[in-house]
């Protein structure tokens, strides 16, 4: 009986020890397996973060959003095909880097709403920097611009002034109309209206019409008008504003907005820049206003 009583004392001892040791195996595995998963769940939240990373850098393919009405910086040429000085750029730069380019018409009114839902990855298209800087990542300034008036050839419009009571449009969501917003407030206050229509070649056919009595855009827009009418129209001596062109790119996308900017650089060292300013000198585009060195 002690025998017996010693030996069921060993084996509900072994037994208990054994249930022990099993339990800390599996405290030991449901760690490890803790540990995996999170290493896992990084591991997935890393591919996350990368998938949703859809700049130019991560995944070798430059969108360019731009309004296809918006020569000489992009539009449609004789040949059907989207053209322009910007989209010039954007391609040779793609090239250059090994990027594919897709070019992307949009609706200007859209633009934020595309780059955020990475629809497209950059805004390339004669782009005020000024006042945006806070909506967006800019690559370097690159074309000095400026917002001026244009009216028709033989108007009593001498100067801003004369602009009271007049009916003057511009393109919505434009640098023209933030300038007349802000800082020249004042000034539009005296118009008789200020209307917006969606882009500045209707804007121009209003101003011949005489539905209009002026137009206010960029520099280079009125420069491409009156190359293209010279006795049209006329531009008013007294600018709105200068400012500067840049691409604008999803907020945070320093890579591509550098990998750009060094690009750019090598294409001005190279001849590129330049014999692109003259290809379009007709259109109102000039190497002088080249401004990234």
């Amino acid at each position: 009986m002690k025998k017996r009583h010693l030996l069921q004392l060993l084996t509900g001892a072994m037994a208990a020890l054994f249930a022990v040791v099993l339990l800390a195996g599996c405290g030991g595995s449901s760690a490890g397996s803790s540990a995996g998963d999170s290493a896992a769940s990084g591991s997935d939240s890393t591919s996350s973060a990368a998938a949703d990373d859809g700049s130019a850098t991560a995944t070798g393919k430059l969108i360019v959003g731009f309004d296809s009405a918006y020569p000489p910086y992009g539009y449609v040429g004789d040949d059907g095909q989207y053209t322009g000085f910007d989209l010039e750029l954007a391609q040779e730069v793609a090239k250059r880097n090994g990027w594919e380019v897709q070019l992307e018409p949009i609706d200007w009114d859209a633009k934020d709403t595309l780059l955020n839902s990475g629809a497209i990855n950059c805004i390339w298209n004669g782009f005020t920097v000024e006042g945006r800087e806070s909506d967006y990542t800019f690559s370097s300034p690159y074309m000095l611009n400026g917002q001026v008036v244009v009216v028709k050839a033989g108007s009593d419009i001498k100067d801003l002034d004369d602009l009271a009571g007049k009916a003057v449009i511009t393109q919505v969501d434009s640098a023209a109309l933030e300038v007349l917003e802000g800082d020249k407030a004042d000034l539009a206050a005296t118009f008789g209206s200020l209307e917006t229509i969606g882009d500045y070649n209707t804007a121009f056919m209003q101003l011949e019409s005489g539905a209009v009595d002026a137009v206010a855009c960029d520099l280079s827009i009125a420069a491409y008008q009156l190359s293209a009418k010279p006795d049209a129209y006329v531009q008013l001596d007294e600018a709105l504003s200068t400012e500067h062109y840049a691409v604008g790119l999803k907020k945070g996308d320093d890579a591509t907005a550098k990998t750009i900017d060094e690009t750019l650089k090598a294409m001005d060292q190279d001849g590129f820049i330049k014999d692109l300013c003259d290809k379009y000198a007709d259109q109102g585009i000039s190497y002088d206003n080249w401004c990234l060195e």
